[in-house]
């Protein structure tokens, strides 16, 4: 009952005459709700991978895949999104991943055959989890790798199509746009996901994805999670008014709240039904769910669309005014920022190329950090201009740097330099810490890397490392002009004077050379 052939075919432009795309000439085309969520439902907890589930329990996937096809669905995704070595190394089973693709696909496949319907089986590709170059720590030669070896998995096991969703980063997309037309010229959905205010994570506007993903052999682009259908209709609006691109949209069920010990979503069946018409009427040729949603959503969505003179509804067809024009893109060497030498004692003195006396202290072991105050009070009489607080230096647990920081400019009355590190915290963690340390009157910052877990008391610990010091670098200069890294305000732009490490005598002075190159680019101004 396959609507496709599942074949690898040369890369290149998508053949029109693919059954998928013809599908979607003659009208809307229902899509599957999370699998994920049915996984939660049924037993399954967050710490297990629900792409090994595959190989683990297949017949649990193959099941929700048969749930939804019964509910309606003409277009099911495999139990794929994470399914890349990266985020699969996570649980031990990095070099399975290109299997764990290829079983996906099967198990969908089977649920097809199994219920006798001809619906479309989806390669689902989700993020890689860790930002890329230049922010994060995976270059983009090693992404497009990863992309490639799990969209070869898919479509070893006889995908009709592919879908990218649930991107923040515009490169990224493109990245994995790279990868499938590398392997296949299947047809390829583009999915984004966007904030409240209608952005990516990394500020991109729809009106940027579409511009950015021109030409690139996408033959649908959408969104798909994010904070709900109402958000996602001005999406559709927004992304039909600027291509002519089929477009797809699959919103959660809205956030998810904690309620008697379980994560639940609250947008209804109903709710969802209601919605997909309006989605229809504002454009949209796939529609479906995200997090949250059930074969209950489908069903009722299904019902909705059937319903004569749906798509010609206008009292719910969706507001077709002028988007404004979107906002261009700031990178981090055009924003603006404050006078270095009005930042701190350190910013003005280096500012007036005065000799500074600088001495690094540890924060203590445990919770007392008397001598150290004594100790920062006496290199303060000794005539020391600044001292550097290390964060748990070496990956062994110690006092928080920021703690002891705080408390020796406020009890000893002499600058700090905040040693931070991306070892332990995520780009949430790192953002809050970075305003909560400016709010406490730190206002010099070294941004470090961090010593691996492994050299340290906890060698088995998960480090985290979202980013590196060069994109940590940017983060702080984001902070300075006023917004985080999705372009929100923060109101008053912080003040932070940025440093950077740099090792003179590494084995490999070149390398080091081009990071320290590379961190004076993303805003470091001193060393």
């Amino acid at each position: 009952m396959s609507p496709g052939d599942g074949r690898t075919r040369s890369p290149g432009r998508t053949h029109l005459s693919h059954p998928f795309l013809r599908r979607l000439e003659k009208g809307v085309v229902l899509a599957d709700g999370a699998m994920g969520t049915l996984l939660y439902d049924r037993g399954i907890t967050f710490d297990r991978s629900f792409d090994l589930l595959n190989l683990q329990e297949p017949a649990l996937v193959q099941s929700i895949h048969r749930d939804y096809i019964r509910a309606g669905a003409e277009l099911i995704e495999t139990n794929t999104f994470g399914a890349s070595r990266i985020r699969l190394a996570a649980h031990g089973e990095s070099t399975d991943a290109r299997r764990v693709n290829r079983a996906g696909a099967q198990l969908a496949r089977n649920a097809r055959e199994e219920v006798g319907e001809a619906v479309f089986v989806a390669g689902a590709i989700g993020p890689l989890g860790k930002p890329v170059a230049p922010l994060g720590t995976i270059t983009r030669e090693e992404a497009l790798e990863v992309y490639v070896e799990q969209v070869e998995g898919l479509v070893e096991g006889g995908v009709d199509l592919l879908i990218i969703e649930t991107q923040t980063d515009l490169e990224e997309m493109k990245l994995a746009i790279q990868a499938v037309r590398k392997v296949t010229d299947l047809p390829l959905i583009a999915e984004m996901t966007f904030t409240e205010d209608e952005r990516t994570l990394y500020g991109a506007y729809p009106e940027d994805v579409v511009r950015a993903t021109q030409n690139l052999g996408v033959n649908v682009l959408g969104a798909n999670c994010s904070v709900g259908p109402q958000k996602l209709l001005e999406i559709v609006q927004r992304l039909r008014r600027r291509t002519e691109l089929p477009i797809s949209v699959m919103p959660n069920a809205g956030l998810p709240r904690f309620v008697s010990g379980r994560f639940l979503y609250l947008a209804s069946p109903d709710y969802f039904a209601d919605y997909a018409v309006r989605f229809q009427a504002a454009g949209a040729n796939i529609v479906g769910g995200c997090c949250g949603t059930t074969p209950a959503h489908i069903r009722r969505m299904r019902d909705a669309l059937a319903r004569p003179g749906a798509k010609a509804a206008e009292e719910i067809a969706a507001d077709r005014a002028a988007a404004p024009p979107p906002l261009p893109t700031v990178h981090p060497e055009e924003l603006p920022s404050a006078d270095p030498a009005s930042r701190s004692l350190l910013a003005r003195k280096l500012a007036n190329k005065e000799f500074v006396v600088s001495v690094e202290v540890d924060p203590p072991r445990g919770a007392r950090p008397k001598k150290m105050i004594e100790g920062a009070q006496f290199l303060k009489a000794s005539g020391v201009d600044v001292i550097n607080v290390a964060d748990s230096p070496m990956a062994r647990v110690r006092m928080s740097s920021l703690a002891l920081a705080s408390m020796i400019s406020q009890q000893v009355g002499v600058e700090t330099i905040l040693h931070f590190t991306c070892r332990d915290r995520n780009l949430m963690g790192i953002q809050s810490d970075l305003m909560g340390a400016h709010a406490l009157g730190i206002r010099n910052v070294l941004a470090l890397t961090g010593d691996p877990p492994r050299a340290g008391d906890y060698p088995n610990t998960t480090a985290v490392f979202d980013v590196d010091s060069v994109g940590l670098i940017r983060v702080l200069k984001q902070l300075n002009a006023g917004s985080d890294l999705a372009g929100n305000s923060i109101g008053e732009p912080t003040r932070f004077l940025i440093g950077c490490a740099v090792n003179p005598a590494s084995e490999d002075l070149e390398t080091e050379l081009e990071r320290f190159q590379k961190k004076i680019e993303a805003g470091a101004e001193f060393t």
